[in-house]
């Protein structure tokens, strides 16, 4: 993987390049001078603990014919101190579905075995906690 940014000078904005013709604006926000026109790297790295445990998610259920309708992710990074990023995180893993309730909690321990964001979390020392929280659907179809 090749990654690129790209900055002008004048301003804290910066042009991130995945090298597959995606890219994403990072900044700071108006707080920190910036004119707040996308996260901060470090928002980002949070960003992405989020939607890497929403990604495998969808590829361990699908593998193992484990059915839901959504799900949603919601992270949480905790600070030990101003020298430290992130001490600690804590995933919550909310997931619409019928299936058996002890099926979701493996499909999460896979998830969270494969997921390579969390693994360079947790080799940087910030282990993440997760909490799964099923839904089902009403008889009409609805939650």
């Amino acid at each position: 993987m090749n990654v690129t940014a790209e900055h002008a000078a004048g301003t804290y904005r910066s042009v991130v390049d995945n090298g597959r013709d995606h890219d994403v604006v990072l900044d700071l926000p108006e707080t920190l001078d910036g004119d707040d026109q996308g996260p901060t790297a470090l928002e980002l790295s949070g960003m992405a603990l989020a939607g890497c445990i929403s990604t495998i998610w969808a590829k361990v259920a699908h593998n193992s014919n484990v059915d839901y309708r959504e799900i949603e992710v919601e992270v949480s990074l905790n600070k030990a101190d101003a020298a430290s990023p992130f001490a600690a995180s804590e995933a919550v893993v909310r997931v619409e579905s019928e299936a058996d309730p002890d099926r979701l909690e493996r499909v999460l321990d896979k998830t969270m075995e494969a997921c390579p964001v969390g693994r360079l979390f947790e080799e940087a020392g910030v282990e993440t906690e997760t909490t799964l929280v099923q839904t089902s659907l009403a008889p009409n179809g609805t939650a």
